[in-house]
């Protein structure tokens, strides 16, 4: 396994030896051309390919693994700008060192190395380095801007979840109070009139509690645990309302694992029992039942309470549907939907759609 440290530099280390290949042949050309000697086109490469390697070899070595870090490189600018002065010559003859060894020609005496062609030849390789070395430069600004701009953008978005995860507690927030506050005020008129209800109201307060708390303090829940806080809630009902209400919860084994935010189910239920079966003189069932459709979690609430006020149908619904609405907008958006129609024979059926997502 390679050092995972290195292998970044080693990779762009590669891709610098790209550009010098093109730069350092294109030059090869250029003084092939410039002297009028052909023949010697594959020569002129070849040592300018060597002069480019040698070249790349210093100023990569320094700049990639000595300096590493890019903001210490950039701090480093003018040492590095002495650096290719000086590596010019040093790069030039070498490269042509290795160049004769390579192409079987001898290498040229140092002493003797400096007169006023090579001095010309030196400043065309620098030349060559510096158009390389802003070729590099060019690419690593665009690359670094292309970061900043992900980082940026990852940044706003988590901030956004953030927001709205905020926003999602606070719209919960909005529908356990309601619910309970509802509960407490049934609860101190039994307290006067029927302590043995009262009492074991409170008993099924204590379970619906026990059941929904640990769930509404986390973003998600499973939907087993949304229907047994539902079982739980329709008995602390049935104690107030007696014979009038009956109830029947299905949910399919598959199902049960899958997961939606809490208490998303309980105010489609609340509000069947206290605008469709309260106000029926004989109360009626609630049935709820989930089901699974073309990737879409489907649960349907349906009541045979006094049904639904003419023409009322998405917008129908109190405080809990409203605020239900807009938490399924928060979190879905157009991929979620909270709709009201008339059931059959009579009453009220909620149907709530949201996007399957497994355990």
């Amino acid at each position: 396994m390679p050092d995972t440290s290195a292998w970044p530099r080693l990779r762009r280390f590669a891709d610098d030896l790209g550009w010098t290949v093109i730069v350092s042949t294109w030059a090869g050309v250029v003084l092939t051309l410039a002297a009028g000697r052909p023949q010697e086109l594959y020569e002129q490469v070849v040592y300018s390919l060597c002069v480019g390697l040698v070249a790349l070899l210093i100023l990569d070595g320094v700049r990639l693994f000595v300096l590493g870090d890019p903001a210490r490189r950039r701090r480093w600018t003018g040492p590095m700008l002495a650096l290719i002065v000086v590596t010019a010559p040093v790069a030039h003859y070498a490269g042509i060192a290795l160049g004769g060894a390579v192409i079987g020609r001898p290498v040229p005496d140092l002493a003797g190395y400096p007169s006023v062609p090579r001095i010309s030849l030196v400043l065309f390789t620098l030349l060559a380095i510096s158009v390389v070395v802003l070729l590099v430069l060019a690419r690593e600004r665009v690359e670094r801007i292309k970061a900043e701009r992900a980082e940026a953008r990852t940044r706003a978005e988590r901030i956004e979840r953030q927001a709205l995860q905020a926003q999602l507690r606070l719209l919960q927030a909005q529908i356990e109070p309601h619910m309970l506050f509802n509960t407490l005020a049934n609860l101190q008129g039994l307290i006067a009139i029927d302590p043995a209800r009262a009492g074991a109201m409170l008993d099924h307060l204590i379970q619906y509690l026990r059941a929904t708390l640990a769930a509404t303090r986390l973003d998600t829940t499973t939907l087993a645990e949304e229907f047994d806080a539902i079982e739980a809630y329709l008995g602390l009902m049935g104690v107030r309302m007696g014979a009038r209400l009956r109830h029947r919860v299905t949910l399919p084994d598959a199902l049960r694992g899958a997961r939606l935010p809490p208490m998303l189910l309980q105010p489609l239920v609340e509000n069947a029992i206290v605008h469709g079966l309260e106000p029926h003189v004989d109360g009626g069932e609630i049935v709820v039942e989930a089901q699974a459709r073309d990737g879409m979690l489907e649960v349907c609430v349906r009541d045979t309470g006094i049904g639904l006020p003419a023409g009322d149908s998405r917008s129908g619904g109190g405080i809990g549907l409203a605020t239900t609405r807009e938490r399924l907008q928060a979190l879905y958006g157009a991929r979620a939907a909270l709709v009201l129609a008339p059931a059959t024979p009579r009453g009220t059926l909620a149907r709530l759609t949201v996007p399957l997502e497994a355990a």
